[in-house]
């Protein structure tokens, strides 16, 4: 069981990048963590890292396209910690290709996981929480492709569109429950998915053209965004989108 005087957080897509520094943050700030991927032995970097920072960690094999394997990791936090404080909705797909090359099953790989899997994610970890009357606090990852319009991306885009929308919709639902929903939308950031792309020189010097601080976002910055909206010190913050992307959509 958990030490009671840690929370408990569960981050989906933590093997690498974005989901990989929120659980080493949520770890320093006082979570024991379970952390997911589609497969376990890609998380042992993590949960390393997770105990280096004090916490307790446990691994889960999750796929967020059954409703079978989001019900089987609840409750598999549950069984080691025996509760869940924190949900980090972190886990996702890229789709660039223009719209009119995007093929249904593409379309509906996209939506499938950036969007349909956190949604039943935050559903059955708020049912839990209702059911046992006991507050939570859930942040999702949205994106800049999600708040304004760019070329090549319309699939990812418009599905992290819907998070930013299930965010402010589940706050409203469930403010009177004491459940907190939150996003953060990253502009670029340097991770290993995005290695490829931004080492090309050409299209990093356009891009961070573009971004009034003129560089990307490291990981740990974009947990450090999460952590805050996590923890008790964002206590009257709820159904917000919190954009971090280096004054990228302050134009």
């Amino acid at each position: 069981m958990a030490d009671p005087a840690r929370r408990v957080a569960l981050v989906t897509g933590a093997s690498y990048g974005i989901g990989a520094a929120a659980a080493r943050a949520l770890a320093a700030d006082g979570c024991d963590v379970a952390v997911t991927d589609l497969a376990t032995d890609s998380l042992a970097a993590t949960v390393a890292a997770v105990a280096g920072a004090g916490g307790a960690a446990l691994a889960i094999a999750l796929d967020l396209r059954a409703q079978a394997s989001v019900e089987a990791a609840l409750a598999a936090t549950l069984a080691r910690f025996g509760r869940i404080d924190v949900l980090v909705n972190n886990a996702g797909v890229p789709l660039v290709k223009p719209a009119i090359e995007i093929t249904r099953a593409d379309w509906e790989q996209a939506i499938a996981v950036n969007l349909t899997g956190a949604f039943f994610m935050s559903q059955a970890v708020g049912r839990h929480w209702i059911e046992t009357s006991r507050p939570g606090a859930i942040v999702s990852l949205s994106s800049t492709h999600g708040t304004v319009g760019f070329a090549g991306v319309a699939g990812y885009g418009i599905a992290k569109a819907g998070i930013s929308h299930m965010t402010r919709i589940l706050a409203i639902e469930w403010a009177a429950h004491a459940i907190r929903v939150n996003a953060v939308a990253p502009g670029t950031t340097e991770t290993e998915s995005r290695a490829r792309i931004l080492a090309d020189p050409i299209r990093r010097r356009t891009m961070t053209e573009r971004i009034p601080l003129k560089r990307f976002a490291r990981a740990e910055e974009i947990a450090e965004a999460i952590r805050w909206l996590a923890s008790p010190a964002s206590a009257y913050v709820t159904g917000q989108v919190m954009l971090v992307d280096g004054g990228l959509t302050a134009y």
